[in-house]
């Protein structure tokens, strides 16, 4: 027989196949959301997985999956199907905690697993006042039920275990609702209907248009802002797909003091927050002190602590140049982290977007697996061109050891999906990038460049006899080859010599090359010794000698920095700023009682077993024929003992 739709779309809602499919794919799901990292920016992703998984999983939503619009389908149909279960159940269940099956007949009970049959001497009436006193110290509830096979003594114990099928199903249920509460739900449907978008741009709150702002009517959110120290702020922002949203706060947060403890090595140790609450509806401001895993509640927002950045400090910058023009000199400039500083460079005016400052760089020490250095401040910033195309450094402010020497790190990338390429520019004896400038400076300057080369040119034994006109072209082939490596590094050298040179001859020229072009630059790092005061008549010294080597591997890959200055932090006054994470999650008021309902339902289904006997006594020929029976759902093995006891019990008695 064929049954009405509505009615087998019901039974199939209801059917333990679709409930067991949606928690295995809840499951599966939240194994998703536990190992990658949820709600990190498209960057970070884009830079882990490639741009081509980056697309699939973005279309999957696996960024942000307890969010997602099919992670909430999954839970709307869990609930669903869950409510019908116990819609379908319910009754029937609760019917059967009370039916002590007392419609039990001889053949039935000789059939089941657990029985035993035996004669007693005693009457029915004493059979059945002892059956009644060994069912009742062993816990169970008993009916005697006078039927025409005799007497019947129906026995139940463990009926809380269909409680816990009930309270385990409207756990699940209660949970569910709570996370679709708290899951974006009424942000999924306002973007479906039109009513909110997505802000990308990097814009102040105060421009970011009416649909891109909620108000403090949103049931449910999780924000993030950053409050700088003796600031306030009444909004929060919540990160939504590629871009956020503005949530508006009814009440204001000041961040009064913010302190922060670090560990010897640099590595934060503890940080906490004054905040003071200013509420419209309130005449006395709320002071409270927050720090990690102690957040505070208030009007059913619950403030965290979640973490700490800059708060707009002051950097002072030297600008080394790195070109050679006639204004590439030192310049100096003042930037305030994320606020762009326009600057006038040789290669045109640059903005300057300083994005990140940390005056603390805790990394692994290499001379110990388990330790931690700090090496120092360094800030993160754009140099943006007058085209919008920029390119990401970070500068330390002070030399790092690396293999017994120490270098200045600057890091430079093209796009946040590449990691940053170090260039490593060595530090002299002062602990400084003087010397390396000063020789950068001087291969950059035609006429010092064009001196060095005349003497240079003279002083060797090939060409020192040579005329002047003849010098001078040794001099200016000199100048050119170093021209060439600056601009190019050793690529540049080998590509012009493959211009000139026939095949054949290739290889012994670029030798000679090689060879010219390191005396040469010896001979220019010679020139900025002797500025320093060094006797170059004497052998140099090995640390001499070593930067020499490091300020040559240096500059041959100066090229690649695609910049016309190098920024140095040359000072800084440092402003904190507090992270704070602001929610406002109703549906936990759901969960927690949910989470506690289903303890007491796993409780009582595994520690409450139902579990029934029945006793049916007949009398016969001056005796009473007994026969004991039993069945549980569960732990047959315990019941296995239990029954036997009774039944030893009852047979050495009843006799």
């Amino acid at each position: 027989m064929i049954q009405p739709l509505p009615r087998t779309i019901f039974r199939f809602l209801g059917s333990m196949n679709l409930a067991i499919t949606l928690l295995v794919a809840v499951a599966i799901a939240a194994i998703i959301g536990t190992v990658l990292k949820q709600n990190q920016p498209y960057t970070d992703y884009v830079f882990k997985f490639g741009p081509f998984w980056f697309e699939i999983f973005k279309t999957l939503d696996l960024y942000d999956v307890y969010s997602s619009s099919w992670f909430l389908v999954l839970l709307s149909f869990l609930v669903i199907s869950t409510s019908v279960c116990v819609y379908r159940n319910t009754p029937h269940m609760l019917r059967d905690m009370k039916n002590f099956h007392d419609h039990a007949q001889q053949a039935s009970l000789q059939r089941l697993a657990h029985h035993y049959s035996w004669q007693s001497v005693q009457s029915l009436q004493n059979c059945a006042d002892f059956v009644g006193i060994v069912l009742k110290h062993n816990h169970y509830k008993s009916k005697i039920i006078d039927t025409r096979d005799g007497l019947l003594i129906a026995a139940k114990k463990g009926s809380g275990s269909r409680l816990g099928y009930i309270f385990t199903h409207l756990a699940i249920v209660i949970i569910c609702i709570g996370g679709l509460l708290d899951g974006n739900v009424p942000l999924k449907l306002a973007e479906l209907r039109g009513d909110i978008a997505v802000e990308t741009r990097r814009i102040p709150a105060s421009e970011v248009p009416d649909k891109s702002t909620l108000s403090t009517d949103n049931l449910s959110f999780r924000a993030n802002i950053d409050i700088t120290e003796g600031k306030a702020a009444n909004i929060a922002f919540i990160d939504f797909k590629d871009g956020y949203l503005v949530q508006e706060l009814p009440f204001t947060i000041q961040v009064a003091d913010f302190r922060i403890e670090h560990y010897e090595s640099g590595q934060p140790k503890s940080f906490e927050s004054d905040l003071i609450i200013l509420d419209k509806a309130s005449d006395t401001p709320i002071k409270q002190t927050i720090s990690v895993n102690h957040p505070f509640s208030y009007k059913g927002y619950t403030i965290y602590q979640n973490s700490f950045g800059d708060g707009g400090s002051v950097l002072n910058l030297n600008l080394q140049p790195l070109t050679a023009s006639a204004n590439a000199r030192l310049q100096k400039a003042q930037a305030t982290v994320k606020e762009p500083l326009k600057l006038a460079t040789a290669a045109g005016t640059l903005t300057l977007e300083v994005s990140d400052f940390r005056p603390f760089n805790v990394n692994p020490d290499p001379l110990g697996v388990k330790k931690f250095r700090n090496i120092g401040p360094s800030f993160q910033f754009k140099l943006r061109k007058p085209n919008g195309t920029a390119n990401e450094y970070i500068n330390y402010m002070q030399p790092v050891e690396q293999e017994g020497a120490k270098y200045y790190l600057s890091g430079m990338r093209s796009s946040p999906a590449e990691s940053f390429k170090y260039w490593y520019i060595p530090a002299d004896t002062e602990q400084r990038m003087d010397r390396f400038f000063n020789f950068l400076s001087t291969l950059n300057s035609s006429e010092k460049l064009a001196k060095i080369a005349l003497a240079s040119a003279q002083a060797t034994d090939n060409s020192k006899h040579l005329p002047l006109d003849q010098q001078q072209k040794v001099a200016d082939f000199m100048v050119t080859i170093s021209r060439q490596f600056v601009e190019g590094g050793s690529e540049k050298v080998s590509a012009e010599l493959a211009k000139s040179v026939p095949e054949q001859n290739r290889q012994k020229i670029a030798q000679l090359y090689a060879t010219v072009l390191n005396q040469f630059l010896k001979n220019v790092y010679l020139s900025v010794l002797k500025t320093e005061g060094v006797d170059i008549r004497q052998p140099i010294s090995a640390f001499d000698q070593r930067f020499f080597e490091d300020a040559v591997n240096a500059i041959s890959v100066a090229y690649q920095y695609d910049s016309p200055v190098l920024l140095e932090l040359a000072s800084f006054k440092h402003i904190e700023a507090t992270g704070l994470q602001i929610t406002r999650a109703p549906g936990k008021w759901l969960v927690f009682p949910g989470c506690l309902l289903l303890v007491i339902g796993v409780f009582c289904m595994f520690y409450l077993p139902q579990r029934r006997l029945w006793v049916l006594m007949q009398n016969a020929d001056e005796q009473t024929s007994l026969i004991l029976a039993g069945s549980a759902l569960r732990n047959r093995y315990d019941f296995d003992k239990e029954f036997e006891l009774i039944r030893q019990d009852l047979a050495q008695t009843l006799k």
